[in-house]
């Protein structure tokens, strides 16, 4: 089964699920009888065992020497991706998205969301061309972090001009839910199961659905209230409810990207996942906090 998640749904990413109930990396076992069924790697296909012991006998005395003599197998030998690379490329998107942030931050007035609008709208592209594209283009993800930053800078220093310190507050809030989420994930408190990720995806469709019909009566001058005063406070705790969520999709398809043996670049796409998850939860806590500082 495809994972749930788009952004690791492409080809030579993380497709399967094992019985444990979290996402794997193509670990599909073969069934009995089948040609590779003696592969320890399955038909993982980026596993591929050179000493793999033939049917009926053991491996050659050369065999256990060249074993023996080769240097210890790590990322440069392998070519697979580590956690240091997801950590290294995750920081350099989110650098990226902060310089160019603070570009705009300081080179726009806060009153023109000119440039902001169309940095959103480029971004918006540039994703979907990530999500869709069927190889990992580093370029295009640090692409689409500078512009996606850019917007956030001009609509950051928009609300800090009216709710003095609100974009680090936004920040801290962010940062805090990431942190949260990552010690219940790797404490075991959240499984990432299949039923945790449909019941999770049915929410989010739901929710943008209604974020849709809500703008759509805004261009008509109807207002649904979701946006302001209890409920806008509600339905801003369920868009950071939901970024959680999608955080914990990330952490299990990395978490299975590398145990399963993923290629080293698949980390960018891991990082654009990341980064992606990380926005959302932003703008919805720049939101809510705008409502709660309402009065201010």
């Amino acid at each position: 089964m495809r994972s749930s998640n788009p952004v690791f749904s492409r080809e030579g990413s993380f497709t399967r699920e094992n019985g444990n109930g979290y996402a794997g990396f193509n670990t599909g076992q073969p069934q009995a009888g089948a040609p590779n069924a003696g592969n320890p790697y399955g038909n993982n296909p980026y596993g591929n065992n050179p000493y793999a012991q033939p049917q009926g006998g053991g491996l050659t005395d050369d065999q256990l020497v060249e074993m023996y003599q080769a240097p210890s197998a790590g990322p440069l030998q392998t070519g697979r991706m580590t956690m240091d690379d997801v950590v290294a490329r995750t920081a350099l998107t989110l650098l990226t998205l902060v310089a160019s942030g603070a570009v705009a931050w300081f080179a726009l007035p806060a009153a023109n969301f000119g440039p902001a609008m169309v940095a959103a709208f480029a971004a918006f592209v540039v994703a979907m061309v990530i999500t869709f594209k069927q190889s990992v283009s580093a370029p295009l993800i640090v692409t689409y972090a500078a512009l996606e930053g850019f917007f956030l800078g001009a609509i950051s220093h928009a609300f800090n001009e009216i709710w003095p310190g609100i974009a680090i507050q936004a920040v801290l809030g962010t940062a805090a839910v990431f942190a949260a989420m990552l010690i219940a994930y790797k404490s075991g408190r959240i499984r990432v199961t299949p039923r945790y990720t449909r019941i999770g995806i049915a929410i989010a469709m739901g929710f943008v659905l209604l974020m849709l019909i809500n703008l759509v009566a805004s261009m008509f001058g109807a207002d649904m209230g979701l946006r302001s005063g209890p409920l806008g406070i509600l339905v801003g705790i369920v868009g950071i409810a939901l970024g959680a969520f999608f955080l914990s999709l990330d952490f299990a398809e990395i978490e299975a990207g590398i145990q399963g043996g993923a290629p080293q670049q698949e980390s960018w796409r891991a990082a654009f996942g990341l980064t992606l998850s990380l926005v959302w939860i932003y703008m919805e806590m720049l939101r809510l906090i705008a409502i709660l500082r309402g009065d201010d």
